[in-house]
């Protein structure tokens, strides 16, 4: 019987990891089926008890069931530890083990695709939620210089840099307090470019023509982030396409014990999402 998988969401018509998976699935050889589901607000403990009854191997988790998965646990990987958050199940040694491959997709996105350091470098992370919570370690991993998380509620900031300060200086502040400071790296964490909007942000935040400017959503266009970046002198600019990718990538290698190669999935998903609805 082919090896089942899916992602629970709720929406989740839109999620582009079906194709991304086949893709995967493809160029490894790995024989499976991989599909979404619309899972219910109530309804989420017990469709992943029964996915895994059915025989089920392995799952995504996507909004807004991150942190209820977490709970669902009865083992966590570090980085799903402290990100309060799991995105990636599985059944293993007789119990549901989590983890959360959010961060790993982001510093490979920045590291191998985008061709930019991240040790010893200051980073500023705008946003104090669950995606900013799920990427935190793995990017104070690569012992970046330093690391400030902004964000309009300065305590909610200030509450996620609690035992991060052993990996390198870390601070918390609001958006208009990064006025006057220069950073490396700049990566809005925040929904705001799904709205078409951005953080209200001070100028001349990035070393000019050497910063990088990350938005870790993505869509057909530049994001209003991108698009102010550019404007600003930010040397390199992307969205977070890159981080999806490379996210189901580690998922797939927790999985199936193979990690798949990602340029050609990101440049044919880059093509899928450009072409008329």
């Amino acid at each position: 019987m082919t090896d089942r998988y899916a992602v629970f969401g709720n929406p989740i018509a839109h999620s582009q990891s079906p194709w991304i998976h086949a893709r995967f699935a493809e160029a490894t050889g790995q024989e499976l089926s991989y599909e979404r589901q619309l899972v219910a607000l109530d309804g989420f403990a017990a469709a992943v008890q029964q996915f895994f009854a059915e025989g089920g191997r392995g799952l995504n988790i996507t909004v807004p069931f991150k942190e209820q998965a977490w709970l669902l646990c009865g083992s966590r990987s570090p980085a799903a530890e402290s990100a309060g958050a799991v995105n990636t199940l599985q059944w293993t040694d007789g119990r549901l083990h989590g983890d959360n491959t959010d961060g790993i997709g982001l510093r490979r996105d920045i590291k191998n695709n985008l061709g930019q350091a991240i040790q010893g470098r200051r980073i500023l992370i705008l946003g104090a939620g669950g995606a900013v919570r799920g990427v935190l370690r793995p990017l104070l991993e690569a012992q970046p210089a330093a690391l400030t998380i902004a964000n309009r509620t300065v305590a909610k900031a200030q509450a996620l840099t609690a035992g991060l300060t052993r990996f390198c200086p870390v601070d918390a502040c609001g958006f208009s307090d990064c006025a006057g400071r220069q950073f490396d790296i700049v990566i809005n964490g925040t929904s705001s470019g799904l709205q078409g909007e951005m953080p209200a942000l001070p100028e001349q935040l990035f070393v000019r023509d050497s910063s990088l400017a990350y938005d870790m959503v993505y869509g057909r266009e530049a994001t209003p982030f991108m698009r102010w970046a550019a404007t600003q002198g930010a040397g390199a600019v992307s969205d977070g396409l890159g981080m999806l990718v490379e996210q189901a990538a580690e998922s797939f290698r927790l999985w199936r014990g193979v990690r798949p190669a990602t340029a050609e999935v990101m440049a044919g998903l880059r093509s899928r999402l450009a072409a008329p609805a």
